[in-house]
């Protein structure tokens, strides 16, 4: 088998481990940030142990190709994060408001406590 056989390439923009729906920057990012590859297979139990060491030996045999495909998945991923923080959905924005609401409301709860403690 060759190495390029467990990963789908879908585009230029998008790598899968064949068979899930799990892009290579997902495992590599927790590669990257120290987890092993047991960790990684617990954290994503739809990957085996073979795809994941696959993947990371994909990783280190082209790594200057796999560096730049990261760098635009993590730099698009924060252009979305950034769009979706200046333009929230409604779902999001009511939710923000009902955390501001209980945070308000857990304000009040503590001054409350406070004045009871000073008496």
């Amino acid at each position: 088998m060759r190495l390029e056989d467990y990963f789908e390439f879908v585009n230029d923009e998008s790598i899968l481990v064949k068979g899930t729906r799990v892009g290579i920057e997902i495992i590599l990012r927790d590669y990257l940030e120290g987890a092993s590859p047991e960790e990684i297979v617990l954290r994503y139990p739809t990957l085996s142990l073979e795809q994941v060491h696959a993947t990371i030996t994909y990783y280190l045999h082209n790594k200057a190709k796999i560096d730049n495909y990261l760098h635009r998945c993590w730099e698009e991923g924060e252009m979305v994060w950034q769009t979706q923080q200046r333009n929230p959905s409604e779902f999001v924005r009511s939710l923000r408001q009902r955390l501001d609401a209980q945070k308000v409301a857990l304000g009040e709860t503590t001054r409350l406590i406070s004045l009871l403690r000073e008496r």
